[in-house]
């Protein structure tokens, strides 16, 4: 079973990787608050689930995607029991042959390593190289859970938050798709 910390809501003061200190740095300076917990790395979606309940919210399927060229790279991030169709989410968004993104280069893209991907690792695409695609159900939820850059913690925020004040002030913009 796995270990799962108390609820915090203030931000971890060390131990973490660089990317999870910044990230909650982040948070805190654009007032954005938050919960979250500390766990064991958590990369299946069967491992989040026990996450979830402990935070009250269903953490995010996050999914670092790519056109057959390597040249177009999508975000998506959906509920962690809804499947994945390429086809369908390929139509919408007017790119065929999807396919996921190979770790190395999810770590040079949004600094984070793989089954740690995170829509938060978006502040690291300084180029604006990755379109945030978000599922419809999880754009209107009112809560948002997901890894702060590291699948060794999950925190849940506002989703109002993450796209009103967290998405704009590291200018990316979001793509509602409907899988």
């Amino acid at each position: 079973m796995m270990q799962i910390s108390s609820l915090y809501t203030t931000a971890p003061i060390s131990g973490s990787v660089p990317q999870v200190l910044e990230t909650f740095a982040l948070l805190d300076t654009l007032g954005i608050s938050y919960s979250r917990v500390e766990h064991e790395p958590a990369d299946t979606m069967e491992a989040c689930a026990a996450i979830s309940d402990v935070l009250g919210i269903r953490i995010c399927k996050n999914l670092l995607l790519c056109n057959r060229q390597k040249t177009n790279f999508y975000l998506l991030t959906m509920p962690e029991d809804k499947p994945f169709v390429t086809k369908e989410l390929s139509a919408q968004i007017g790119s065929s042959r999807l396919s996921f993104a190979p770790g190395d280069m999810m770590e040079d893209l949004i600094g984070c390593t793989p089954g740690s991907a995170s829509v938060l690792g978006l502040a690291y695409d300084k180029e604006n190289r990755v379109r945030l695609l978000m599922d419809r159900e999880t754009y209107e939820a009112e809560w948002f859970g997901c890894h702060p850059c590291k699948n060794d913690g999950s925190l849940k925020m506002k989703t109002a938050d993450l796209l009103n004040k967290f998405l704009p002030h590291i200018c990316h913009d979001v793509t509602v798709v409907d899988l």
